[in-house]
Order: C-alpha cells, then structure tokens, then sequence
C-alpha cells in the first residue's frame, strides 16, 4: 500500500454509485484529536459508516461515493489535526452495507499495541483565551485542555488510548463536559483529557511546619491555592509544584536569597537553574534569540532551550532581571515559556492583581514574571511524580507543596535543546514533548531492547524501522533511578507493543543498566556494544546511514569502556554497524582515583602535566591549588601507577586545560569545569592565533589489535605552550579559545589522515564533548571546508542520552548468541 494516500479502483473498471474502504492509519493518531477529525471529514464529504482506535492505529470505513471516498484518502493526510502525524494509510475494498451517518466507536482492544503514542503538547492559543476569559466555564481551570493540547504521554496507562486508560478515569465527566465530549462540533469532541471545575481534577496547597520541615504538613487555610502560591513566591518561599511529568521546586528567579536558598538546599553547586519566563521578550534584552530558537520556545513542545548570554545586555526598564546566582558562569540561559494552565496562572494572566506579600519598590505589578523551574529532586536522584513521595523526599527543600490529584504515570523530566550555527537542534536531553515520540530507523530490527549507559540513562525499544525511547531516567547510581528504570521499560512495552527478543547494553562490567539487561536474559541473546562505537552508530542511525559504508566517527566524551579495559574518550573510529577500527585516540595518562579526578580536575592537570614531563612548580594554578599532602600523595599514587587506569577522554584533557588555566579547579555537577572552559573561550574577544597543537605519532595502516590505533595525539606540546601562556600572563579567555582552536585542528588533521588511508568522506561528530558548540561549529566548519559530509546529532543528544539508540542498531547487526549469554 501506498504511504500517505488511499490507492484507487483499478483503471478502466466501471465507477460504482456507491463504494466501501476500509482506512487504517498509522502513526501518531491517538490522543490527537483524529477520530473527531475523521468524523468531521467524513461527514463534510456526505460519508456513511464509523472510525475507531486500535492498537494499530485509527480504524475507519467510509461509505459513499467514489469522488468523496478520494477527496477522503487526499485529506486525511494533508488536513491532520496539528499533534498528529500520519505514517501511512492503507486502504482496501469492502462490499456496500447500505450504512446512513457517521459514528465513532469505542475503542477496540486489547491486542498488539503498533500504534503511537502522543507526547505531551503545551497548553493551545484556544485554551490560553477561555483560560483567560471571565465569562467562560473554564476560566483559570488549572486543567484545561482540548484535543490539540494537554496531557499524552504522562498519563496513558494502556492502549487504545481512551480516557479508561489514562490517569483521568478516576474524574467522571460532569454533564457538561459529557455534551461537549459528544458534540462533533466541539473542540473537545473526544478529547480524552476533558476536565472543568466541576469535574477535577483539583488543586490543593500543603505547607510546611517552619519549626519542623520533616512534619506532615498542613492544608494551606487560603481557598486559592494558586493565589496563595503566588504570595508564597513573592515573598521569598520554595514551591514545589506538580506538574506534567513530575514535581519542580520553583522560586521567584529575581530573588537572590530565594535562589540562593534552592541552590543550598537541592545541593545543587553552581550548576545553573533553568528559567520559566510569560514571553520570549522579557529577556531578549539578556539572551540573543534567534528565529529557530523563538519557534522551539514558542511550539508544542516547550523544552528548555540554551539561549546564548548577550555579551553586553542592554537595560530593559520594565523587564525582569534574573539573579545572577540562578547560571553563575554559564555562558547561555535556559529558558522556557509556560506550557501547562497552572504555569500560565503562576505567571499571572492580564490583569491579574499583585499578590498581597508582594514588594511594591520591585514595581511588579502582577507577582513573579520570571520563575526558577528546576527538577523535584536531590541531586542524582530522579524526578519526584508521586504525591506522598513528594512530600516525604522533597521535606527540607521545599515551604510548600502545591499538588493535585491527576497520577503521572510516567516520570518526563523537561527537554533541553540548544540551537547550532546551521540553524538545527542539537538535544542535551530529550524528554518532555519528544518522548515517546519514535526514531525512524534505517535498518530494520527484530524486537530489541537497548538499556543505554549509566550516566543520563535513556533506554530504547525498537522493531521493524521505528526505535522509541524513553523519557529522561538519570543516573543509575541511585536506587530510586534503577526503580524508575524499571518501570520506565514496563511502561514503554506497554504502549509500544514491543516485546523484545533481543537486549544490548554497554560492555562495562560495572554499570547497572548492563547489570540490569544480565538479570533480564530470561533466554534472549544480551549483546555488549562498546560505548563509543554506540555514540557513533545513533548519529549514524538518526542521519538515515544503512550502514553499507563506514564513516570516520569521531567521539569525544568523559568515560567509556575500551576494549583494552583502559578508560576512551579521545577516540577517532573508522566504523560501520557491524563493526570499528580504532583509527585515532589521544595519549593514554593515568587517572588518578577515577571518579576523584574527575571531581577535581586539578588532579587531572597534575596527573596531564606530569605525563608531560612537566614539573609541578608553585606558579601554575593546579599546583599551588592541590593542597601539598595530597600533592605528595598523588605524586606517590603516580610514581606507583596505583588506582591509575588509563584513560585517553577528551572531557579530561578538558578538565585539565580548565584548571591549568585557573579557570576551575573543582566540579561540583558533571562537565563543569569543561563548560567553563568554553564559556570563557567565548569571551576571549579576539584571534586566538596562535594557536596549540598537538604532537601526532602514526602507525600501521591496519593494526591487529583493535585496541591499538593508527595515529595517536600526544597533548605534551599544547600543555608546555599553555604553561608558557599562563607565565607570560595569558588571559586565561585567550587560553581557552586557543585551546578549543587546538581541538578542532586535531579533529580536522585526523580526518584528512583518515580519508588518505581508507577513502572515507563522511565525519561523525559525536559524545558528550560535542555538547560544546564553540568545538563542534568550529570542527565542522573546517572539515566541511576540506570536503568532508559532517553529520552531527540533530535527533538524539551527543552525550549518553543516545547511546541506547546506537545499541539497538549495532545489536540488531550482531550474530546472535542463545541463553543469555553477553556477545562482546
């Protein structure tokens, strides 16, 4: 069958009066508002017959004409309500039955799911206007929603998507919204979330005891919870505040204490809180904005987005002015525009009085304009969802709970996307407004499972051409993660239909979700990917590569597994799906006390330095910050190479640029003192020339030992000119800039070496590293110019957030083994 139309009679027979289809549709056509719109296609056409979801996908049959029938199978694809999205639509012949009207029928199940699910979608312009509207039945309903916004994904506890199967079967609809959900001519005419005020679901404030935060807390004595919060922001409080895929702690961001107090409590370090701001312009006077990024603030699906600092903001006089502890030295601004009813009352609608509490010399006139929106979390743990469980874990962090009685099925933790130089995404995490939505894949797999990597755990689901990934699960070091894991995979075979016969996982002995992936064999073949050939087959797989030819995948991150058991991260690999060569890699130097090193990235200089045969004098940085007995320490641990596994990671040569530079010593989040490598290269202001380099050393064409590498990249010549920079009085911004400088030659020199020995034209850029615009604009700049195809990560992020989707690729091409056991 064709894809996108209904194929036709068969030329030349006689055109009946009347004819019968029968219309499957397939892709995102659930919890959209399809069958409405069929109902109204239909009957607009003057079609007899009905339409129904199943675990296909939408089921109609249409009765009729032929010239109507066409018009039909024309415009179901092209006039698709705007959360839909059609995959294909097959069509066949039935014999005429003489229906009369248009029914929709209830739903028909259960059975195979092969149908996709919606994600999430902001709050829609229509609902925005009845919200706002004091004459309508729904003004300020904290749910409100339609058929083209809410809800999806969160609360879908099965297939066929109908309201008996989300978390909305516990409000029975009052008479009102009965009508509504039954008139064809309404815009809620079978939405599945429909809600009012008379119908739930409801709001309720929880506060708590001053004297005792661990105390059960109380119900809030004011009849307004949403006014009440808003009294509870402007004076200062913490809010946690449930919301589509978990609870946030919010404060008022142009409060310094209030900030400052959420950072101390979530022991959050300097890691940047994200914004929620009423409108794109309240802050255009801080960030640059560019039309790619207004439309991903502005569309349905609300991620955070990266928004670039202006390098010399111009004072707005009446915009709101965030504290400077909400991103302390982070070079962009995370923003995000309100995507739920509730945001939008936060913010406060037009009109809207001042809460009571608030500071009339702040000259707001309708409360907080500008939210801090963080995770409902400590630090590593998941995002909060459940109510007791909120109260209980987020107790100590928050002054008040503001909740409600509509369960979130599953965690959604909120996207976060940056904009690149060509104009396109680049995901740091894909979560909120993305999940479930699928990968296409341009291999076909059999029924495969791919449990990710242990840091930013995504897991995959994948058969057939259609790989679905999971929300956001976090780092699997925590218990309550690994629990999340696990019914994050529950929930997504669930609604996918999917039953795997095959798991992936990474080759490292030590991470959970491998662990995890061992435990579950029950007989099916478990295949171990290596972790950087991972990164490289996801930007392969969401580029549409089949894999018939190799690509030069360059995959720069922290840590990954290498097949000599040393740590990679600075790896160069000619590699297909069905295999990689070890091209390029820096220089192995040891990490001392592995996760202790990475803590304190002045032990990664030292450890650099030394590798360098440079001396540890008093003038550089990382030396006079070391305190002396843990210098002498680490210089024993050295000299004895004890606790000392190699690593070749980009992510620590840049930790240890970071600190010899005296830019940062300490991480207090992952890739802290990268990021603020590269936000003070982004202020250097002027030609970095000249620039670093690195000492290169070639070797056999083809070498037997996989682990062993054609070229390797000793960084001793760039560190000696960066010491030499850092006594001369080098701006520690002209450092950075060089260095990137440095990088970006190197991964332009391996490619051309690359391409002379093996013929290959396209570059993979890939790895948590390449989260780094300023490397990985400049990097693909200068090997377009040299002629190469760049593919960078437009569908899934760099870092390990991917790795589950190269799995499934590189699994799906590996012979199998039965009984579980691990291929290698």
């Amino acid at each position: 069958m064709t894809t996108g139309q209904v194929d036709r009679a068969p030329a030349g027979a006689p055109a009946p009066v009347t004819a019968r289809r029968r219309i499957t549709v397939r892709g995102v056509v659930q919890g959209v508002g399809f069958r409405p719109f069929v109902h109204g296609l239909a009957t607009e056409l003057g079609l007899a017959g009905h339409v129904t979801n199943t675990g296909e996908g939408v089921l109609a049959e249409v009765e009729g004409p032929p010239a109507a029938l066409a018009a039909f199978g024309t415009r179901i694809t092209g006039e698709a309500p705007p959360l839909a999205v059609v995959d294909a639509v097959e069509g066949e012949d039935l014999a005429v039955t003489g229906d009369t009207g248009f029914r929709i029928l209830p739903s028909r199940g259960p059975g195979p799911s092969r149908t996709l699910v919606a994600p999430d979608a902001a709050t829609c312009d229509a609902c925005l206007a009845e919200l706002a509207d004091p004459a309508d039945r729904r003004h300020r309903h904290p749910f409100i929603t339609c058929t083209h916004c809410g809800p999806r994904f969160t609360i879908v506890t099965a297939l066929p998507y109908d309201r008996a199967r989300t978390t909305m079967d516990r409000f029975p609809m009052c008479p009102r919204c009965t009508r509504e959900y039954a008139d064809p001519a309404d815009r809620r005419f079978h939405a599945q979330p429909i809600a009012c005020h008379d119908c739930g679901p409801r709001l309720r404030l929880l506060l708590a005891d001053p004297a005792d935060p661990t105390a059960a807390p109380r119900p809030a004595p004011d009849p307004d919870p949403v006014d009440a919060t808003r009294q509870l922001l402007a004076a200062g409080a913490i809010v946690a505040v449930k919301g589509l895929g978990g609870y946030h702690l919010v404060c008022d961001a142009t409060d310094d204490t209030a900030v400052a107090l959420l950072r101390r409590r979530k022991a959050r370090g300097d890691k940047p809180f994200a914004l929620m701001v009423r409108q794109v312009d309240d802050l255009a006077h801080l960030v640059r904005v560019r039309p790619a990024e207004r439309a991903l603030l502005t569309g349905s699906q609300r991620p955070i987005v990266l928004l670039r600092r202006r390098p010399h903001p111009t004072p707005a006089p009446d915009a709101p002015l965030p504290s400077p502890a909400v991103a302390p030295g982070s070079p962009d601004l995370g923003v995000m525009l309100p995507y739920t009813p509730l945001h939008h009352l936060l913010l406060g609608l037009p009109g809207d009085p001042p809460p009571r509490s608030a500071s009339p010399e702040r000259g707001d006139s309708h409360g907080p304009r500008l939210l801090v929106m963080t995770s409902g979390n400590l630090a590593g743990e998941p995002i909060v969802t459940d109510d007791e469980d909120a109260v209980r874990r987020l107790a100590g962090l928050a002054d008040a709970w503001l909740t409600h009685d509509r369960q979130i099925r599953v965690p959604c933790d909120d996207s976060v996307v940056r904009v690149t130089d060509d104009g396109e995404p680049l995901f740091v995490r894909r979560s909120r407004g993305y999940a479930p939505f699928p990968v296409p894949l341009p291999v076909a797999v059999r029924p495969a499972l791919a449990a990710g990597g242990d840091l930013k755990n995504v897991l995959c689901l994948a058969e057939g051409r259609r790989a679905w990934l999971s929300a956001h699960i976090g780092d699997m070091d925590d218990l309550a993660t690994q629990l999340a894991f696990e019914q994050a995979e529950a929930h997504l075979e669930t609604v996918t239909g999917v039953r795997p016969q095959l798991l992936a996982a990474d080759r490292h002995p030590g991470y959970r979700s491998g662990q995890w992936a061992q435990r579950h064999t029950e007989g099916r073949p478990l295949v171990r990917v290596q972790h950087h050939h991972a990164h490289i087959a996801a930007a392969m797989a969401e580029h549409g590569l089949d894999g018939s030819r190799p690509v030069i995948g360059v995959a720069f991150d922290g840590t990954g597994y290498g097949d000599d058991q040393a740590v990679w991260g600075g790896e160069i690999l000619l590699a297909d799906y069905d295999g990689y060569r070890r091209f390029g890699r820096l220089a192995y130097v040891p990490l001392p006390g592995g996760d202790t090193a990475v803590r304190r990235p002045y032990r990664m200089a030292l450890a650099h330095l030394r590798a360098a045969g440079i001396d540890w004098a008093a003038d550089l940085p990382p030396v006079a910050f070391c305190p002396p007995d843990e210098r002498r320490l680490l210089a024993r641990q050295l000299e004895r190479d004890l606790n000392c596994v190699p690593t070749s990671s980009m992510g620590r040569l840049f930790d240890a640029v970071s600190s010899l530079a005296g830019i940062c010593h300490h991480a207090g989040y992952e890739a802290q003192a990268a990021l603020a490598l590269e936000a003070a290269a982004l202020t250097a202001g002027e030609d970095p020339a000249p620039g670093y380099g690195f000492a290169l050393r070639t070797g056999p064409d083809a070498p037997a030992d996989r682990a062993a590498a054609d070229t390797v990249a000793d960084p001793a010549p760039l560190l000696a000119a960066v010491v030499a920079d850092v006594r001369a009085g080098t701006a520690p911004a002209l450092i950075a800039a060089r260095f990137h400088t440095a990088v970006a030659g190197l991964v332009r020199h391996c490619c051309a070496l690359a391409r002379e020995r093996a013929g290959l034209t396209t570059v993979v850029l890939t790895g948590g590293v390449f989260a780094n615009t300023l490397l990985s604009e400049a990097a693909a700049r200068l090997l377009r110019q040299d002629g190469f195809t760049v593919l960078r990560h437009r569908r899934v992020p760099p870092n390990d957030g991917g790795l589950a989707l190269g799995q499934i690729v590189v699994a799906a091409r590996t012979a199998p083994v039965h009984g579980g056991v691990g291929v290698p």
